[in-house]
């Protein structure tokens, strides 16, 4: 049933309607941002034409007189509806205007008393009527999961909000720049896969009719990348999305964005240099040239190179345990409250990381030779094989990404993911053997790199929940017949 508000504006279109106008709109060409005429008006001064279109943040009534602000992707110009310039079936028409209608309005530039560069309008159309109001106070849908439920809302009435996602795209645009830059092609690769892998995560399952069989929605696509290392595509890269069924919380969203990317002929140290380069980069790229950049009440400077912290070193440090002392690691994962009972000590140890090593890592740091075990894609360090040559690059206390050294012996590898399917449900441990045959042909030595866009961008943009840089997160269904989404509770989740 329709409020007070919302029958008010619908009589409204239906007067635009008798008078034979469609309050829905027609094409308005050949405007220009806000930006634009502000422009035009310091270039040229008092009278230049300037035809705009956007929103009306604002509508302030002086008898014969209203001043609106309106708003576009640019930002905002004023414009004046005045009873000596409109004509009379004008000037009736301003009195069906409401705050959030479309708008586009050509005349003259002027400036008014206080400076305010504003188009004098000579003649307008409603493009659009906004059946609902705004929030009620403007500058802001505070609510934070009314902001994330109606994202739409939240983009007009909080431009800083938007800012934030076309700075997500400007940084999705300088990652294909510099890693065309470098030589790198850009590939698709499935969604759905007959057999998940590339991580340690729960993947959601679907049914393919046609086939009637199951696939999975990805979790990576990092073994599909890797057999087109075989295929002698030697540097590729992607961009997916990619889905893990597990928890949510202000640094986990159960689907996401990652970039992938796998470089022939290189290891580990290569990425290393990659990463640092690269995020380097971004931090000049969303702050006009400086590489230190806030996060929260912390400075991260992002110039590389970038420390470089051996996983033992930082455990020892930080946790006071060194590998392999299986009393030591499991006594202390009882005293921090991490179940220890059936998982293997490097499993049990790597816990324990997470609990006492991440939250000191603020600066940007490359978490370097990983235990084995952890590491089934990986290959080992010469002379030490229970050392992976893998590193995470982690800043602000998480992780934002994975890499290391491939591993491209196929008997290894056949045996390392038999120990890794070994502890996982039955009804989900399949091995890839296609993968298997591919490496048979032989892949070259390579480094590969994976780096979660999302958390990327909470760091360069200094936001505190994936959610404030993901247009429309998951969120639990209401109860309501709408079936949009809403909040659900935090919950830790596997990287």
């Amino acid at each position: 049933m329709a409020n007070e508000y919302e029958q008010a504006r619908r009589r409204k279109a239906d007067i635009l309607r008798q008078k034979g106008l469609d309050p829905f709109g027609h094409r308005y060409p050949d405007t220009i941002g806000a930006d634009e005429a502000r422009r035009r008006y310091e270039t040229v001064g008092d009278g230049a034409p300037a035809r705009v279109a956007g929103r009306l943040t604002a509508l302030r009534e002086f008898g014969k007189l209203v001043f609106a602000d309106l708003s576009d992707r640019t930002g905002h110009i004023q414009l004046a509806f005045s009873r000596k310039v409109l004509s009379d079936q004008d000037w009736e028409r301003v009195k069906l205007l409401d705050l959030a209608d479309w708008v586009g309005a050509e005349g003259r530039l002027v400036t008014t008393r206080t400076g305010e560069i504003t188009v004098e309008v000579a003649g307008f159309d409603i493009l659009t009527k906004a059946l609902l109001p705004p929030p009620e106070k403007w500058h802001g849908l505070q609510d934070v999961e009314a902001r994330y439920r109606r994202r739409y809302v939240d983009l007009f009435a909080n431009p800083e909000v938007r800012e934030v996602f076309l700075k997500r795209s400007l940084i999705l645009e300088e990652v294909r720049g510099f890693l065309h830059q470098r030589g790198f092609v850009e590939v698709e690769t499935p969604v759905l896969q007959p057999i998940y892998g590339g991580a340690a995560a729960r993947p959601f399952v679907t049914h393919h009719n046609a086939l009637d069989t199951d696939f999975y929605l990805r979790i990576s696509p990092e073994l599909y990348l890797k057999r087109l290392l075989v295929g002698g595509m030697d540097r590729v890269f992607e961009i997916s999305r990619v889905f893990r069924n597990e928890g949510i919380s202000t640094r986990h969203n159960p689907e996401f964005t990652l970039l992938e990317l796998y470089q022939a002929y290189a290891d580990y140290t290569d990425m290393m240099e990659i990463v640092e380069t690269l995020l380097e980069h971004l931090a000049r790229t969303v702050s006009g040239g400086k590489t230190c950049l806030p996060f929260g009440d912390t400075e991260l400077e992002y110039k590389a190179p970038w420390r470089r912290a051996r996983y033992a070193d930082l455990l020892e440090e930080y946790a006071g345990l060194v590998p392999g002392d299986d009393p030591a690691v499991r006594q202390k994962a009882r005293e921090l409250g991490i179940e220890e009972g059936g998982k293997h000590l490097d499993v049990v140890m790597h816990d324990i990381f997470e609990a006492t090593v991440e939250p000191h890592i603020i600066q940007p740091t490359h978490v370097c030779d990983w235990p084995a075990r952890l590491c089934p894609l990986t290959k080992r360090k010469a002379d030490y094989p229970d050392i992976a040559e893998r590193f995470e690059p982690m800043v602000a206390g998480m992780e934002i990404g994975n890499a290391y050294t491939e591993l491209n012996d196929p008997d290894v590898q056949q045996e390392a993911l038999g120990i890794q399917l070994a502890g996982q449900d039955e009804t989900m441990a399949v091995m890839d053997t296609d993968f298997l045959e591919a490496l048979k042909h032989g892949m070259p030595p390579a480094g590969g790199l994976g780096i979660g866009i999302d958390r990327l961008v909470m760091l360069l943009v200094n936001a505190s929940s994936i959610r404030d840089v993901v247009l429309f997160p998951a969120l639990r269904p209401r109860g309501g017949a709408d079936g949009t989404g809403g909040q659900a509770p935090d919950a830790d989740e596997a990287s």
